[in-house]
């Protein structure tokens, strides 16, 4: 084909010229766009933002929080045909609901006695508040935690803390052992996942987990408790799954592939990621008699919690007999997809999602990113009835599952893989639209400079910038970080967070596909997190009355979404990619050992390097993929303000930035957990962000063998990737005169 000047990228039949000077005036160049199609997207945009509204936000969410719907129940079930029909409504085509049989969990009963000392039954269940009629609802769950194992024991009890390896080690200082004991664990201080409490009880040889919400963290102590504040009462149950998914998410008995109906499938004895310990959550009103009657010495000072009296080990003298029944099996979960057909770029697709099980009502969690996924969709559904159809495809998916493992994201996930490799642009992700007016966004470095631009172009209900009201809070937290224990996620001097563990729909497509990923959220106050007072009356009385910030998020979901489907050349930054992973490295060498890594005073090389290997080698790599980067990102911005560019060269330069993220999996994974591919980004398995996993997690045991090895994998990485920016950048050099 010859050469020719990009064509709008939707039709804008109802703007008129004049309207469009105008916003070309008012708006610079974005990211990705030449200065005229700039122009046409910030009019797409305009009429995309002025759909969603907050009375139709609070409608919906309320659709989804009128009844408990975990996964696999049938309320869940029938959500996802309401999503299904309410897409086909919308004008969203290709609405689809696929099915996955995987290995689920549901609970039967429970009970949990303490009979020594004293005697006490707990109560296992939420009392109902004042005012708030959905906490009445007769099919609110027993407290249950996914995944546990059925059984039966009677067994001393011992405190341990936060259940981390280090509590366990304090423990044995003090000649505890909690072998064939049943260990009381409390949710944060420090935080960690609650599946890696259990795995370390697990391994510890207890006989059961009982896990508890301290009002320290997430009750009384924080401010006022629901139903006059957003923090925890007193029954306050956390449920949640203790899937070891931090090995392997999704279905446990189809590790890296989709668990189709008639898959293949292993033994649930051989599952990685299955539990095989009892285990329970509690409320404070429950943990409290039985801290209250422990035994032995008083436990450190950053052990202790916000019930009013010494929290002790226990040990010997304190017993209790739990019963727990649990339905663990096969079951059919279900994914609804749909997609906006590209009408340039068909075949290239940004692909967004939301999980839709609950642990009960998810008023939070997830139903305000559901009621959020709602508002976007019908935006974008009017666009393309309109006539406004994006140049490359948008696929939105409801997952199923996500709280149980990541289960239905990963199952679709591993199904089109090899599909999502070849055509994916990006995922973007929210989970949580909601509990508060705090913006919190992270991407894959590449994409965090397009992701802050985009926030420039929305307003906060505060009346400021999103990008204004976002800098306010990252400085707010970093200041906070000062003065103790914070970590604002956020690198160098940016604002998004690029720092990605697991925890989310996101992992699949980061970890095991190689897609750039962006997450967005707006958090707050937040003390009732997966109980059955997270709720309708929680987000109208606390987390988001007038359904404002809900209404924000459709906006920059959508708005996010069309930028990456409607650019010219997309918009990735490789140069701010190279300078995260630098300071990834740096931080890795200054953590654990300094010899690793060290200059001057005048900030030239020592003749030293470190006693195991040079890291040097990795940072010329760096700085050669991060001039490459530049130099991309010069010739690039040079292109697009000339406003054309070959159709050929825009194909090459798009294609190759798409291959760029897949370029940095590692077929084989990482050492122990090959689910996990990606060599930069990795979680550990408390959930927490993991750079360099695979060098990060040698140089943390000391095994300067595969230390080495993988030092090789991440240099050939950066080195192919160098490769690939040279050959787009000569791409561009080459490319006809216009």
């Amino acid at each position: 084909m010859g050469a020719i000047q990009f064509r709008a990228p939707m039709t804008l039949a109802r703007v008129a010229p004049i309207t469009l000077i105008l916003i070309a005036t008012a708006y610079a160049q974005i990211l990705g766009f030449t200065p005229a199609h700039s122009a046409h997207e910030s009019a797409i945009e305009e009429k995309f933002k002025s759909i969603p509204t907050p009375d139709e936000q609070r409608r919906q969410h309320r659709i989804f929080t009128a009844e408990p719907h975990t996964a696999g129940s049938k309320r869940n079930n029938e959500l996802a045909d309401y999503i299904a029909d309410e897409w086909k409504k919308q004008g969203l085509e290709d609405v689809v609901i696929r099915r996955y049989d995987v290995y689920g969990t549901n609970p039967k009963s429970a009970s949990l006695e303490m009979i020594a000392p004293t005697h006490y039954t707990a109560a296992l269940k939420e009392t109902p508040l004042p005012g708030d009629p959905d906490s009445s609802n007769p099919a609110i769950s027993h407290a249950w935690l996914g995944m546990s194992i059925s059984g039966e024991v009677t067994a001393p009890v011992v405190y341990a803390h936060s259940g981390n390896p280090e509590d366990y080690d304090l423990l044995r200082k003090n000649g505890i052992s909690v072998k064939g004991k049943i260990v009381l664990v409390r949710y944060s201080n420090p935080y960690s996942y609650r599946g890696f409490k259990a795995l370390t009880a697990q391994r510890e040889g207890a006989a059961a987990m009982l896990v508890y919400s301290d009002p320290q963290e997430d009750g009384y102590k924080k401010g006022p408790v629901d139903p006059d504040g957003p923090w925890g009462p007193e029954y306050k149950i956390q449920r949640g799954a203790i899937t070891y998914d931090f090995i392997v998410p999704g279905d446990p008995q189809t590790p890296g592939w989709a668990s189709v109906p008639g898959a293949k499938r292993i033994p649930i004895e051989d599952a990685a990621s299955a539990p095989k310990i009892m285990a329970l959550p509690l409320s404070w009103h429950d943990a409290k008699p039985l801290l209250e009657n422990l035994e032995g010495p008083v436990a450190p000072a950053d052990w202790q919690g916000g019930l009013g009296f010494p929290y002790r080990f226990g040990g010997e003298k304190e017993k209790i007999h739990l019963k727990l029944e649990m339905e663990n099996g096969l079951q059919p979960y279900y994914v609804v997809e749909g997609r906006i057909r590209g009408g340039e770029l068909p075949d290239e697709w940004v692909v967004l999602g939301n999980h839709r099980d609950a642990w009960v009502f998810g008023g939070v969690d997830p139903s305000s990113g559901t009621a959020s996924m709602m508002e976007m969709t019908r935006a974008l559904g009017q666009l393309a009835k309109d006539g406004m159809r994006p140049r490359r495809t948008i696929v939105v998916c409801s997952w199923d599952g996500e709280e149980i493992g990541l289960t239905g994201s990963t199952e679709w996930g591993e199904q089109f893989a090899d599909e999502l490799r070849q055509k994916a642009v990006a995922y973007i992700n929210v989970d949580e639209a909601t509990s508060g007016p705090n913006f919190h966004g992270q991407a894959v470095a590449s994409l965090a400079p397009m992701l802050e631009e985009t926030t420039r172009s929305l307003k906060d209900p505060s009346g400021k910038s999103l990008y204004n009201a976002w800098k306010e809070t990252v400085a707010h937290e970093r200041l906070a970080e000062r003065s103790g224990p914070f970590d604002s996620g956020a690198t160098n001097s940016g604002l998004a967070d690029t720092r990605i563990g697991s925890g989310s729909d996101h992992t699949v497509f980061l970890n095991f596909i190689g897609m750039p990923v962006i997450g967005l959220g707006f958090e707050g106050d937040y003390g009732v997190y997966h109980s059955a007072y997270d709720d309708f009356f929680w987000m109208n009385h606390f987390g988001d009355p007038g359904y404002k910030y809900h209404t924000l998020m459709s906006q920059l979901w959508g708005v996010t979404a069309l930028r990456l489907a409607n650019a010219d050349l997309l918009p990735f930054d490789f140069a701010t990619y190279a300078a995260n992973i630098r300071q990834f490295v740096k931080e890795l060498a200054k953590a654990n050992d300094e010899t690793l890594f060290e200059k001057t005073a005048a900030g030239s090389r020592i003749e030293r390097a470190g006693p195991h290997f040079d890291i040097f080698p990795i940072l010329d790599d760096v700085d050669a993929f991060e001039h490459a980067g530049k130099k991309l990102n010069a010739s690039i911005g040079h292109k697009l303000a000339e406003g054309k560019l070959e159709p050929a060269t825009a194909l090459t330069l798009n294609r190759g930035m798409m291959q760029l993220e897949r370029n940095w999996l590692n077929p084989d994974g990482i050492p122990g957990r090959p689910w996990f591919k990606h060599i930069l980004y990795g979680a550990r398995f408390t959930y927490a962000h993991l750079e360099l996993p695979g060098l990060t997690e040698a140089i943390e045991e000391k095994d300067w063998r595969r230390a080495q090895a993988q030092a090789a994998i991440l240099q050939s990485a950066i080195e192919k990737n160098t490769k690939l920016l040279e050959e787009l950048n000569s791409s561009l050099s080459n490319a006809p005169a216009q």
